[in-house]
């Protein structure tokens, strides 16, 4: 899994052509397209972990690569279990309303795959639990710009595999636990991101 990760964190810095500090010097006018931002996932720190990401435009492509990593166990855990792990995510952004002035605004389709890797306090079989989950989501979302201020919000449904937690959250999706009946193979996602441009 580790040699999984190395690579899409390869095709993303390439992809990106990655250059946080460019030639061009930083015009602070309202019509700047900012290329780049780093935003943090509103109100994660309340639900056990705190998730920061970076994203990426690609050039002329109307499209942006967006790397996510989280630390689970920084912040307040709301099913009172202890956990300790990560969780890391890549998502490709295809911005689907022409709006060519902002590189990072509008609506968006994304493809994504996370990993979930955490221990926590079991209730059901006591004692320290390990669960170890991978989920491929396709999410639709908006993405609004005012000058440096990014806010983010989107929703997305996939495919889950691998060792559920007893509470069905994995800290980037929760598996389907909702009108009495439970599928450990469907993932849910939403979520709130706000951040900056640069």
């Amino acid at each position: 899994m580790k040699k999984t990760f190395i690579i899409l964190l390869i095709i993303f810095l390439y992809q990106s052509n990655i250059s946080l500090f460019a030639a061009n010097p930083p015009a602070y006018s309202q019509s700047r397209d900012y290329k780049n931002s780093i935003k943090l996932t509103f109100l994660s720190w309340i639900s056990g972990s705190t998730k920061l990401s970076y994203e990426r435009a690609l050039t002329n492509w109307h499209q942006s690569a967006e790397l996510c990593a989280s630390l689970i166990g920084a912040g307040h855990d709301k099913y009172d279990n202890d956990p300790s792990g990560f969780t890391m995510r890549y998502g490709h952004k295809f911005f689907v309303d022409n709006n060519y002035k902002k590189s990072l605004m509008g609506f968006y389709l994304r493809p994504e795959i996370v990993y979930s890797h955490y221990n926590y306090n079991s209730n059901e079989k006591g004692g320290r639990v390990l669960s170890s989950e991978i989920a491929f989501l396709g999410t639709i979302g908006y993405q609004y710009v005012y000058k440096r201020f990014l806010a983010d919000f989107w929703v997305g449904a996939g495919y889950a595999t691998g060792t559920p937690a007893e509470t069905y959250y994995h800290h980037g999706f929760e598996l389907w636990h909702y009108l009495n009946t439970v599928n450990t193979n469907i993932a849910l996602s939403f979520s709130i991101r706000l951040g900056i441009c640069f």
